[in-house]
């Protein structure tokens, strides 16, 4: 039975560090609305999957994989049964939930609506195209699954009807289309160029005809060690099996563990795989899913995202919570001890004059779940992160990974960019009169960055550090990053647009808020493209005010966000969708502008 508690009363959750002093802490809300705690995972009304909600009951946020078992694949090796998922809703349900008055109407042209109360200093429009936000909702990470039938692998789409019935209740409560994971380990699953999309055909198929775009996600990462991971997609048995001859692919780090959610950027452009490098398998699957999806791009694939790194994000897998090593708000750990970055770190050290400093990376940065202070090199009075042997590192470790980026980008944009009806993004009049059209792809280009927002208040960000993003109170990081993607004309999708810095214990110096104004002004001012996502799902009025306000706040230039990705769809989702819906009215249709924005 779900706990209940009420809004804005006494829902406390005690939040748990290794080897510290427990804090409790209180989330405030305006709102009255009952939240079901689902008592078998994590409290979504609060930001960290280690806090504890004491409610009626206690949740443990379930323990996922350490991607350990190279051999195991998410698929049945006996039976066809699905293993359970988070959306396991009746079909019958949803089709009285799309016919019912949950959804809610747009807004009135006076700003008002029977439905829900708006607030005075919501500005509008939301976006750059002047007709609200635009909702992207992902859909569960096991949509598309394989089964074992008589000793024969198939992909196939889980739970069709209900999917269907689904993805029709979002069309008809405004939302502009789904984020797709096309993962690597499905597709190219039985072999090098072996490549099965017909379960994602059908997939498009079924969202062309309920009205929906598509956003996908080439996910060249495994599934199941990250927040809110509900099961277990492996990377190709082939590759792993390349990777237990040369455990030197995976990441690495000082004590010797490997992370098998992907492949170490240090071996990029290493022919480790029946002669191919990295970069050329991503880029000949990026290339099989242009070549299967072209007819689709520009209609209705609006972007392809481009996986780079774990949970499809570019950045190192400093904090690996799947298997226990990291627990918040630990520092994290380096990770270039494979021998291939290790080679890089040698010759970049050679270069720079001090051979000495080629051989590891620091000494003195701790473990996994150390805080800065209990750390040499992260300490804010006198840690070596500030030293020149410090910055060295720091440079070397995020400019390996902004090459990685690079890289990738290059190819896919090359891909991409010949896929596809181009389209015209501006005229210009040369000086004999003629006009000079420009054209860009039919699809936009896109990559993720994480929101790692602990230690943000700190002056060495030391898990920002970790994590690859060189980013300190003296020094922007993230530029970088934006002058690659305005270079390849991507959109960057950042996470933790709902998270509040009072949400999270003061000793973690968390400031998820002060991280995305930072990431919003860099990308005001080099002209990239921002969309927003959630880290956790959230369904409480305090969380949908902070991602309106992350969207249009008042004190933010209109239209700061392209849009919002919404974490996902399913059981929990569905079991709120009054207050969703609501909320997908606020953004879709934001009163008129009060001339409050600059």
């Amino acid at each position: 039975m779900p706990a209940v508690v009420e809004q804005g009363t006494s829902c406390r959750c005690q939040y748990r560090s290794s080897g510290g002093p427990t804090a409790t802490i209180q989330v405030p809300t305006r709102s009255r609305r009952r939240h079901q705690h689902n008592t078998s995972q994590t409290c979504p009304v609060h930001a960290q999957s280690q806090h504890q909600c004491r409610a009626t009951a206690t949740m443990d946020a379930p323990q996922a994989s350490a991607f350990a078992d190279v051999d195991h694949f998410a698929v049945p090796d006996t039976t066809p049964a699905f293993p359970r998922s988070d959306f396991e809703k009746d079909s019958n349900d949803l089709e009285l939930l799309c016919n019912s008055n949950a959804i809610l109407q747009p807004p009135m042209s006076d700003g008002t609506s029977s439905n829900m109360d708006w607030q005075a200093d919501m500005p509008g429009p939301c976006s750059s195209s002047g007709r609200g936000l635009p909702v992207y909702v992902m859909l569960p990470l096991d949509t598309v699954w394989v089964v074992d039938r008589g000793g024969t692998r198939s992909s196939m789409l889980k739970r069709e009807k209900a999917l269907s019935v689904g993805l029709r209740t979002l069309k008809q409560a405004g939302v502009e289309g789904v984020m797709v994971d096309v993962w690597w380990g499905v597709v190219e699953r039985d072999g090098p160029g072996c490549y099965d999309f017909t379960a994602y055909r059908r997939l498009f198929e079924k969202i062309r005809e309920s009205g929906l775009k598509v956003q996908a996600v080439m996910s060249f990462h495994a599934a199941g060690g990250n927040v809110g991971d509900t099961c277990r997609i492996s990377l190709p048995r082939w590759v792993h099996r390349v990777g237990e001859a040369n455990p030197d692919i995976y990441y690495t780090d000082i004590a010797g563990h490997r992370n098998r959610e992907c492949i170490s950027l240090g071996c990029d452009q290493e022919a480790l795989f029946d002669g191919r490098t990295p970069l050329d398998i991503y880029r000949d699957f990026i290339e099989a899913f242009a070549d299967g999806f072209q007819d689709l791009f520009g209609s209705m694939i609006t972007e392809v995202t481009i996986g780079l790194g774990p949970a499809g994000e570019l950045r190192y897998p400093a904090y690996p919570e799947g298997d226990g090593r990291w627990r918040f708000p630990g520092v994290g750990e380096f990770q270039c001890y494979d021998s291939y970055m290790l080679r890089h770190l040698a010759q970049s050290a050679a270069t720079a004059g001090h051979p000495e400093w080629g051989y590891s990376g620091p000494h003195d940065a701790g473990h996994y779940n150390s805080q800065p202070g209990e750390t040499g090199f992260f300490r804010s009075q006198e840690g070596n992160w500030d030293t020149e042997y410090g910055r060295f590192f720091l440079d070397w470790y995020s400019g390996q990974l902004l090459q990685h980026a690079d890289r990738i980008l290059g190819v896919a944009a090359e891909v991409l960019g010949r896929r596809g009806p181009l389209r015209a993004s501006s005229c210009a009049q040369s000086a004999d009169g003629c006009l000079l059209y420009k054209f860009e792809p039919a699809c936009q280009l896109g990559i993720k960055l994480a929101g790692v927002h602990w230690w943000f208040k700190s002056r060495a960000h030391a898990a920002e550090l970790t994590a690859g993003y060189y980013n300190t109170r003296e020094r922007d990081g993230y530029g970088a990053v934006l002058d690659i993607l305005e270079r390849y004309q991507a959109r960057l999708s950042f996470t933790c647009v709902e998270m509040r810095d009072c949400e999270h214990p003061n000793e973690a110096r968390c400031s998820p808020q002060g991280l995305l104004q930072q990431i919003i002004e860099t990308c005001i001012a080099k002209g990239v493209q921002l969309a927003g996502e959630n880290a956790l799902q959230r369904y409480d009025d305090y969380a949908f005010d902070r991602i309106a306000e992350s969207a249009v706040g008042q004190n933010a230039r209109a239209g700061r966000l392209e849009q919002l990705t919404f974490l996902r769809m399913g059981d929990l989702m569905f079991d709120n969708w009054a207050a969703f819906s609501s909320f997908l009215a606020r953004l879709r249709t934001p009163p008129s502008n009060q001339g409050l924005m600059a």
